[in-house]
């Protein structure tokens, strides 16, 4: 019963002072809704780094050509290398153990024109498992098969972003498109990719949806570079079948590409797996930051219920030494006054979490951030805010169970 009387007094109080408890309140609402939504963005940012990493397959090891100067490359070519070629596929897939599959890559910028319409675009020569390995789906149509990269077909997959410049309102499976010289038929649409808007290693930021795949062969057979100096593929993606191989392979592939690129180094290894672990170890450090950052104003907010119960006391000397002289004890006094902070920062926690769900969908809705609002960040703002009431609230409480009675009664 005592508990139920201290809660009915703390309603009672918030409701007498309507005004000061709400204002008393917005420390913590703001502080309960600022920890929801930097949690919320800072989650929403690790999802999209995951997803973004993910996209280059966590079990992979990622062999790229390195962007050289003329100079440079005319320096290297002086030394003997070719450059990355398909022999140093076919050589590290006989030697590399527990290799699931490997896939090779060539790359041109070349406009792709339908009709009257073209669109800037990086045309790749891909070997069929190039799309499987690194999470590439089909939207409409059909991927790169044994069968176009056998028969070296001039065929063609289209990004969505090129599919929808070129075919607006058409299907484009079927059509016929123009690269360089080179007619192409569409066989397939990929599904939208988020854009790999970072540079990692040699992994140019670019627009992944204005890309277009050919089978390997014909890309080889067909396609002219620019600079014959240029090596005959751009990329080897190997993918291994456990991520626990990644870095004894990833020595085994240095050492095989040193030797037979007469040691020199122009090409890069990227792997994925290794660079998401770091990026979820950043992320981790930045959403604690931000939620650190957003706590301050519960501590604010904890301030401002300490200055108000001890004015509230002051107030009320009078009520706590009749109380007391009526036969409460310092405890009762202790619970009542513990009630009210509790209450103040309850109902503010309340609050603040509403507010900070709707802000996080506000920021989702109306700006390219990422949100994702998770259980645990409304209950760890929300446990904090109580916390803080009970914490700054105690201070208050105790001062009001030590008024002697008779000097409390006396008080004017």
């Amino acid at each position: 019963m005592e508990y139920r009387e201290n809660i009915r007094l703390a309603l009672h109080g918030l409701t007498d002072h309507k005004l000061r408890s709400f204002l008393t309140m917005l420390g913590i609402i703001f502080g309960v809704a600022s920890v929801i939504t930097m949690l919320s963005i800072g989650e929403g940012a690790k999802r999209e780094a995951i997803a973004k990493y993910q996209d280059l397959g966590v079990n992979n090891i990622i062999v790229r050509e390195k962007d050289l100067s003329e100079a440079e490359l005319e320096e290297v070519r002086a030394k003997f290398s070719q450059g990355l070629s398909l022999e140093d596929a076919a050589v590290m897939k006989e030697i590399i153990p527990k290799i699931a599959q490997v896939a090779s890559q060539a790359e041109i910028s070349a406009e792709v024109k339908y009709a009257d319409k073209s669109a800037k675009s990086t045309t790749i020569g891909v070997t069929p498992e190039f799309l499987h390995m690194m999470n590439y789906k089909v939207q409409k149509g059909e991927p790169i098969s044994n069968v176009h990269y056998d028969r070296r077909l001039k065929v063609c997959v289209l990004g969505s972003g090129v599919a929808t410049t070129l075919f607006q309102h058409e299907d484009p499976v079927g059509k016929m498109v123009k690269i360089q010289d080179q007619w192409l038929e569409v066989v397939g649409v990929l599904q939208s990719k988020a854009l790999f808007t970072e540079t990692v290693g040699e992994l140019a930021a670019r627009d992944l949806n204005t890309d277009v795949y050919v089978p390997l062969s014909t890309f080889l057979n067909r396609f002219s570079r620019e600079n014959v100096l240029e090596s005959e593929i751009q990329q080897i993606t190997l993918q291994l079948e456990s991520s626990s191989l990644l870095v004894e392979s990833s020595v085994l592939i240095r050492e095989i590409l040193k030797r037979r690129h007469f040691n020199n180094e122009d090409y890069s290894i990227v792997i994925p797996y290794e660079l998401l672990k770091q990026e979820e170890k950043e992320r981790q450090i930045y959403n604690f930051l931000l939620g650190a950052i957003a706590a301050i104003s519960l501590v604010v907010g904890g301030i401002g219920i300490m200055n108000i119960m001890l004015a509230t006391v002051m107030e009320r000397t009078r009520e706590i030494g009749i109380r007391r002289a009526i036969g409460a004890r310092k405890k009762d006094i202790m619970s009542q006054f513990v009630a009210e902070a509790v209450a103040i920062s309850v109902t503010g926690g309340i609050i603040g979490v509403l507010l900070g769900v709707s802000l996080s969908l506000v920021v989702s809705l109306f700006t390219d951030v990422s949100v994702f609002i998770r259980l645990y960040s409304i209950l760890i703002a929300f446990a904090f805010s109580v916390l803080v009431g009970i914490s700054f609230g105690y201070l208050p409480a105790k001062n009001a169970a030590n008024l002697k009675p008779v000097d409390s009664i006396r008080y004017e």
